[in-house]
């Protein structure tokens, strides 16, 4: 079974930073995908980065593109985390971040698309004051 535990939210002002982890347990041998999306208050969940674990190509959504910067580290063949580097935050960033996996990046249209049952974190928050 697939789990996803990030960490790393927080608060910070405009212009600042914030690394997000999420640890992914449980895929076995092979490329997956690995990445994020956020859902601010009363808004949809939007997709923000991904990558994939086995040649370690990156997307990005185009309002993070140049300022987030998502990366993996594999542990063991079962243990992967992915980071998601925030620099230049601003306070439309403010949301909660969740973390999410699957066999592919299936990003089209600027879309991440997630297979129906693909796991997902419990999500930590980021707030960027002015």
């Amino acid at each position: 079974q697939v789990q996803l535990v990030e960490s790393g939210g927080g608060s910070v002002q405009a212009g600042g930073s914030l690394r997000l982890s999420c640890e992914a347990t449980g895929y076995r041998g092979g490329g997956f995908c690995l990445g994020w999306f956020r859902q601010a208050s009363g808004k949809e969940r939007e997709w923000v980065a991904a990558i994939t674990t086995g040649d370690e190509t990156a997307y990005y959504s185009d309002s993070v593109k140049g300022r987030f910067t998502v990366s993996h580290v594999s542990q063991d063949i079962a243990k992967n985390t992915v980071y998601l580097q925030m620099d230049n935050l601003k306070v439309g960033d403010t949301a909660t971040y969740y973390c999410a996996a699957d066999r592919e990046c299936n990003v089209l249209g600027g879309q991440w698309r997630l297979a129906d049952n693909s796991p997902w974190g419990q999500g930590t928050q980021v707030s960027v004051s002015s």
